[in-house]
């Protein structure tokens, strides 16, 4: 499964780095970076919840897990 980030959405106000800071990061700039864009069923809670505080609703999972 990866993560997908709607560049147009973003705002940079770091919901998601809070939430889960192992797989995204806003950086100096205030821009999104992910810092893993795959993750696997055992992290698939943090970055649901990541994904959920998005106000913006600029992120989105997509894929299955192999």
């Amino acid at each position: 499964m990866k993560i997908d980030v709607d560049r147009t959405k973003c705002v940079g106000l770091g919901l998601c780095e809070a939430a889960d800071p192992e797989h995204f990061e806003v950086n100096d700039d205030g821009k999104l970076m992910l810092v893993r864009d795959s993750f696997t069923e055992d992290e698939r809670r943090a970055v649901e919840e990541a994904v959920r505080s998005c106000p913006t609703a600029a992120l989105r999972i997509v894929g299955a897990l192999s």
